[in-house]
């Protein structure tokens, strides 16, 4: 599997609002479902959000009614829509596959990680 591309982070304002794309070739037609994860400096890496083949999607609860994921089929694309933004969504953003029967070893589960695209909220 491809690494996935992250791009869309930069610096915003308290309130503001910023659009996170990942990329990875192949995961539609393999059925994987995305999650993104964020990692602030000094803390554990924290699950935010997945979507799934069928375009069902959770949320952390820290994000939840600010932060809408969906994709785009076409292109192999998920986008993660964060409003609202909070200084303390400060933090590397990372997405990655995984496969959603729990499976191990497969094409989804073997996914690796991007280099990740900067979220900085302040003002």
């Amino acid at each position: 599997q491809v690494q996935p591309v992250e791009s869309g982070g930069g610096s915003v304002q308290p309130g503001g609002s910023l659009s996170l794309s990942c990329t990875v070739p192949g995961f539609i037609s393999h059925s994987c479902g995305m999650a993104w994860y964020r990692q602030a400096t000094g803390n554990q890496r924290e699950w935010v959000s997945s979507i799934g083949p069928d375009g069902s999607t959770t949320y952390g609860a820290s994000v939840k009614g600010r932060f809408t994921l969906s994709k785009d089929k076409g292109k192999d694309r998920v986008y993660l829509q964060m409003n609202s933004l909070k200084p303390e969504d400060t933090a590397m953003y990372s997405c990655k596959t995984y496969d959603v029967w729990g499976y191990s070893g497969t094409w989804c589960a073997n996914g690796s990680w991007g280099q990740g695209t900067q979220v900085t909220v302040s003002s």
